[in-house]
């Protein structure tokens, strides 16, 4: 997050301005502080419900430098997120009460921040820093923005392509200097400060002509210094570990997606879960998965050509039995439903081997879970499919089109296919129990 000059400011901040250009907030002064008692300055309705309260100091981190804001209470009253608007960190609290203005200026509160949540950042974010500035010095690959996600976060990497070998000496380096307990020191600076340009020169690189106020800069010892905003952990030994998990390329993006901390902890318990059900799944240890896994694949590849074979056989027969009838009087429809899933060829086979051009077709095949799923075609002649078609797929709550003899559909209800019988039976009267042939 950079600091800029905004002429826009809502008044409140000029009370407070001349204060905030000689610190920084609460929670960047100390990122382990999880109490705090201060002050309000403003409470006004927010425009989306709520209200924006601005108070004289704050433990809440707000949005910015890639760190996603900090959640909390004040006053038992929760905090959902925290916005900067220049000098000012605007605090969103719900309106849960609708009696009005939870706070009044001046009034003292208490605020708490959710722990976990921020130390979570604070792992994330620091452990940021370490990832970039070694693939900065190992590689030269310079940074070009980073993403704190919910379950994972990624640098992009100014590269074509990150190989596993490069990956693996970066994360060996970043477990070491964690293993090292490498100290992390914030200092805040003026502007002018010559020391900016000096022993931290790196850390404003990129920096704003029109910056105001003071500026933090985040130093891991003898690794490399750089200007944030974020909270960070005081040694690296708070990192806990770091692990880099792949690389995405997309749209010109390298992109390293990582773990850092209690992350690494909860996907090695994700992952520990998953090994002990592949267990019992595949009747065998860790160390075996792969090759069982390989050998049921085969199986059900080998089981799958059979199926098909004998789907094949079985749609061959039923429409040769059909072309039999052609001496003693071709039916008027045919009612044919199944259910051995969308994917089976049944329907395709049987209708290419029968050959009855003068009958109506009205034919199924539901998934196998029971779900009332499935798949619809209806063939016969123009007018019969243009009348049946909607009606039948209105009734089986499907999607589909239809032109000259043929109607297909996806289809959602297939328990009301006795309705749909009703139908078809009623625009093909007869007496005749050759004329008609259900299945």
């Amino acid at each position: 997050m950079t600091y800029r000059k905004n002429s826009a400011l809502v008044s409140v901040q000029k009370s407070v301005q001349k204060d905030r250009a000689k610190m920084v907030f609460k929670c960047q002064e100390d990122s382990f502080l999880r109490e705090f008692r201060t002050k309000v300055v403003s409470c006004e309705n927010a425009a989306t419900g709520g209200f924006n309260v601005v108070f004289e100091d704050t433990i809440l981190f707000p949005e910015g430098g890639g760190q996603p804001t900090d959640q909390g209470t004040v006053a038992d009253r929760k905090v959902t997120s925290v916005t900067r608007k220049g000098a000012l960190a605007i605090h969103f609290i719900e309106d849960d009460s609708n009696n009005g203005p939870p706070f009044t200026a001046g009034e003292e509160v208490v605020q708490r921040v959710d722990w976990s949540r921020r130390f979570d950042h604070m792992q994330q974010h620091s452990g940021q820093h370490l990832i970039t500035a070694i693939f900065d010095r190992e590689f030269k690959y310079n940074t070009k923005s980073w993403w704190l996600g919910t379950e994972s976060s990624y640098i992009d990497l100014d590269a074509k392509d990150i190989s596993r070998e490069q990956l693996d000496r970066v994360e060996s380096i970043c477990n070491q200097l964690i293993v090292d307990c490498t100290p992390v020191e914030v200092n805040v600076y003026e502007p002018n400060d010559p020391a900016l340009k000096s022993d931290v020169t790196r850390a404003t690189r990129g920096l704003p002509e029109d910056v105001c106020g003071p500026l933090r800069v985040v130093t891991i010892a003898g690794i490399e210094s750089n200007m944030c905003c974020g909270t960070h952990v005081r040694n690296l030994s708070q990192l806990q570990s770091i692990k880099l998990l792949s690389v995405e390329k997309a749209k010109g993006k390298c992109l390293v997606h990582f773990l850092v901390g209690g992350r690494v902890l909860r996907k090695l318990s994700e992952c520990y879960d998953r090994e002990v059900q592949l267990n019992t799944l595949l009747n065998g240890g860790p160390a075996s998965h792969i090759e069982l896994a390989k050998k049921l694949q085969s199986s059900v590849r080998t089981t799958q050509r059979i199926a098909k074979k004998l789907t094949t056989e079985l749609a061959t027969a039923e429409a040769e039995k059909l072309n039999a009838l052609r001496d003693s009087g071709s039916p008027r429809y045919v009612l044919l439903h199944r259910s051995d899933g969308q994917d089976s060829d049944f329907i395709n086979t049987f209708l290419r081997v029968v050959k009855l051009p003068d009958c109506f077709f009205f034919l199924t095949n539901a998934d196998t879970d029971g779900s009332g799923r499935g798949q619809l075609v209806l063939q016969g002649s123009p007018d019969d499919v243009t009348k049946l078609g909607p009606e039948i797929c209105t009734l089986l709550e499907g999607k589909g089109n239809g032109k000259g003899t043929r109607y297909n559909a996806k289809v959602n209800k297939l328990k009301n296919l006795p309705q749909c019988e009703k139908l078809v039976r009623e625009h093909f009267p007869t007496t005749d129990d050759a004329a008609a042939v259900e299945k």
